[in-house]
Parts: C-alpha cells; sequence; structure tokens
C-alpha cells in the first residue's frame, strides 16, 4: 500500500519504511507525527481524494533536523565595470521515516499534526472554539485615530481589548502601562466609541 502526501506545498509519494526529506517542521527528533493532507491511498483498491481522502493519514517518526545541500546564486552583469555578487543558502529540512499509513480513523489516532497544529485534527477543533470566545468580544482597536496595527497589538498585550477599557483609563493608569504611551485622545475617542 502506498499514499500520496502533500507537505511544505509539495507532494510525495511514501510506502511504510521511507525516509524522506520534507520542509522544516516543528518536531524534535524521535516524535511520532501525522500528516493529514493525504490526495491518494494507493493499492488493491485505490481512493483519490477531492482534494484530500478523509479520514486518512500518513504517520511518520522525525530522525533529524537537518539542512540540504548548498545552494549558490551568482549573479554577474556584463560589460566594463559590471558588478558580481555570490550568495549561498541550504535550506532547512526535517528527516522524516514513514511508519504507518491509516486509511481511516485519522482523527482518532491522538498524534501531533505535521502542520503544527496539536493534536489530531479532533482535539484541534475545540482549541480554536475557545479562543474565538474572547475575540468576538474585543473592539477593533484600530478605530481610534492614530492607532495602527502595531499600537493596537501593544495594548491587546497590555490587556486592553475594548474601548470600554481603554475609556476608563485614568491618569495614573496610564502612566502605570508599560510598552506602549497611551494618548489621552485615544480615551476620549474610545469613550465615544464605548458608547455606540
Amino acid at each position: 500500500m502506498f499514499a500520496v502526501l502533500k507537505t511544505g506545498g509539495k507532494q510525495y509519494k511514501v510506502q511504510p519504511g521511507d525516509l524522506l526529506r520534507v520542509e522544516k517542521l516543528a518536531a524534535d527528533a524521535g516524535e511520532t507525527i501525522q500528516f493529514n493532507d493525504v490526495l491518494m491511498l494507493g493499492g488493491d483498491a485505490p481512493v483519490v481524494g477531492a482534494p484530500f481522502v478523509d479520514g486518512a493519514a500518513v504517520q511518520a517518526e522525525v530522525v533529524d533536523q537537518i539542512k540540504g545541500e548548498k545552494v549558490i546564486h551568482f549573479v554577474k552583469r556584463r560589460r566594463k565595470h559590471s558588478s558580481k555578487r555570490t550568495k549561498g543558502h541550504r535550506q532547512k529540512l526535517t528527516l522524516v521515516k514513514i511508519t504507518e499509513i491509516l486509511a481511516s480513523g485519522a482523527d482518532k489516532s491522538g498524534v501531533k499534526s505535521a502542520s503544527g497544529q496539536g493534536a489530531a485534527p479532533a482535539a484541534g477543533k475545540a482549541a480554536p472554539a475557545a479562543k474565538a470566545a474572547p475575540a468576538a468580544a474585543a473592539d477593533k482597536l484600530t478605530d481610534l485615530n492614530g492607532v495602527g496595527p502595531a499600537a493596537a497589538k501593544k495594548l491587546e498585550e497590555a490587556g486592553l481589548t475594548t474601548f470600554a477599557q481603554i475609556a476608563a483609563l485614568s491618569d495614573a493608569d496610564i502612566a502605570g502601562i508599560e510598552g506602549i504611551k497611551v494618548k489621552p485622545e485615544w480615551v476620549e475617542q474610545a469613550k465615544e466609541l464605548a458608547k455606540g
């Protein structure tokens, strides 16, 4: 039996026991990971996904984190007074050994996903739902004049996620916030926006 899996923007045809070099994955040597993006299962009864085969997965053991061969990028411009530039690069890769191909039941295996989204998909679906609840209560802080994405991120790190919280700040509270200088205009605007 073989499977065609997708990882790092590439597709690989694998069988149990194969050694594979893939784009760097967030896993340590000796760890077991699972590839959930299976495009096809082959064998006696081939199954082709649309685009992925439901419930199928490929499990592998991480052997090592390695670097690929050096790639030289050389640029030379012709003519007099030309320039030359040489740059080298070694891509970071993960060496994995395929241990098992699951035709079904991938969501119940409990093995960490290779995409770095926690355990198997069943456990991964519960975490985003828990994170979505506080995000729904947060206001869009970039609606304040002078607050860009970077300032909004710093305000959120300081625990200020709603207009009501910013509107309730006193001068002593503003002085106690580290990492960002809260302007008095933001407090006034937040009071207006908190009213609706």
